[in-house]
């Protein structure tokens, strides 16, 4: 008697796609902010002696539609990204893009100045730079 599975090879690849899904959804990185891996938009966030800065990974986002926000120290990238348009008679098999309303909530530090930020969206990439105070920066003292 041959051997014959009981499901297809198809249910068996939707149910890996859902278990990765689920244990995407519980990863939490370690930061000590807490933020969770696999946010939208993608960021990359580094510092200078001179700035913070921040790029949010956001292809075919409209850029009329971000908004960038400093509060108390808390910098809010929000917006919303457009659904792709599919023919009527045609049928998704893999659905991956992102597509709906966002929020991205950094923590910014202290010396910042609120007043001096400037934000660029070029090629799919939001780069926000944040000054920090003069204050703030290192000076070298003379000693008489």
């Amino acid at each position: 008697m041959a051997y014959r599975p009981l499901f297809s090879r198809d249910v068996f690849a939707e149910l890996d796609r859902l278990q990765r899904e689920m244990l995407q959804s519980f990863d939490i990185s370690p930061s000590i902010r807490g933020l969770s891996r696999g946010g939208y938009p993608a960021i990359n966030v580094g510092s200078t002696p001179r700035s913070i800065e921040l790029y949010a990974f956001a292809p075919g986002v409209d850029p009329a539609s971000l908004d960038v926000q400093i509060e108390k120290g808390v910098l809010t990238v929000s917006g919303e990204r457009k659904a792709d348009s599919v023919p009527e008679k045609a049928s998704r098999h893999i659905d991956e893009r992102f597509a709906g309303r966002f929020r991205r909530v950094v923590t910014l530090p202290d010396d910042i100045d609120p007043n001096a930020v400037q934000a660029r969206y070029t090629d799919g990439v939001l780069h926000i730079s944040v000054a920090r105070r003069e204050a703030a920066q290192p000076r070298r003292i003379t000693i008489q």
